[in-house]
């Protein structure tokens, strides 16, 4: 006699990645230098609170450094916010970004990059070798100027 198992029937998620993009190749901002990359992140900070909590975005580019949008990753308190990696590179990847730039502001005007970023800068940028990512920079912005960790030789 043969015993015959029967499985109840389950519903497993298909996963689908779908890249959709609003705006066309030519009217794409190129990033050439920090002081580029600055002026696209004003446009994406909410003035108001620039000064009030930290937020962390990421510059998501195509092989031609062309601006594919900006990812809002974190928002945290007056001194930290959370860069989870996991999430960064997903969305890099579903974007097919090709390179990143990194985007945090410091609400106490300080430009300067503490230990608790440059740790976190390097284990960004690590990541991205293993994805093939290149990290271009990484913007520490305030309400008056920028800090590059590209310009000041730290990646």
């Amino acid at each position: 006699m043969e015993t015959k198992i029967v499985l109840p029937p389950t519903h497993i998620a298909e996963i689908e990645l779908v890249y959709k993009t609003s705006v066309k190749v030519a009217d794409r901002p190129v990033i050439k230098k920090s002081s580029d990359s600055y002026e696209i992140a004003k446009l994406c900070w909410d003035r108001n609170l620039i000064e009030l909590v930290e937020h962390f975005k990421v510059l998501l580019l195509n092989c031609a450094n062309q601006v594919l949008g900006v990812y809002h990753l974190s928002i945290g308190s007056t001194t930290a916010t959370i860069v989870d990696i996991r999430l960064l590179f997903t969305t890099a990847i579903k974007a097919n970004a090709v390179s990143i730039i990194l985007l945090h502001n410091h609400p106490s005007g300080n430009l300067l990059p503490s230990n608790a970023d440059k740790n976190m800068t390097c284990k960004v940028v690590e990541a991205a070798k293993l994805l093939d990512v290149r990290v271009l920079d990484h913007l520490i912005i305030t309400a008056e100027g920028y800090f590059s960790f590209a310009d000041e030789g730290l990646l």
